[in-house]
């Protein structure tokens, strides 16, 4: 009798693929939080990314540097396909705010 290896099947929720995305986000320069939903379809992933940045980061050059940064962890650490990162960036926070003093 010859048994002939099957591969199995690896499925990663969508919740788990955010999570990933989310910490990932994280590791770029200027994003200070972040919330990431995913949608997993077939071994391809589409991202939504709402950031909220240091200020006065330049906004355009960050959000595209989140979205290459994902593109390539997410498909590193899943094996899946990123096809669509959407980022939105909801607030603009400075590193300390400055106290106001009464004369």
């Amino acid at each position: 009798m010859t048994l002939t290896a099957q591969p199995g099947l690896t499925t990663v929720a969508d919740r788990a693929v955010g999570r990933i995305a989310g910490r990932a986000a994280m590791e770029v320069p200027d994003v200070l939080d972040c919330a990431v939903t995913a949608r997993v379809i077939g071994g391809v992933v589409t991202l939504d990314a709402r950031l909220d940045l240091r200020y006065p980061a330049p906004v355009a050059s960050t959000a595209a540097r989140v979205r290459a940064h994902l593109v390539a962890r997410v498909a590193a650490l899943t094996g899946l396909q990123v096809s669509v990162v959407d980022v939105s960036v909801g607030v603009l926070r400075a590193d300390a705010v400055p106290v106001r003093r009464v004369r």
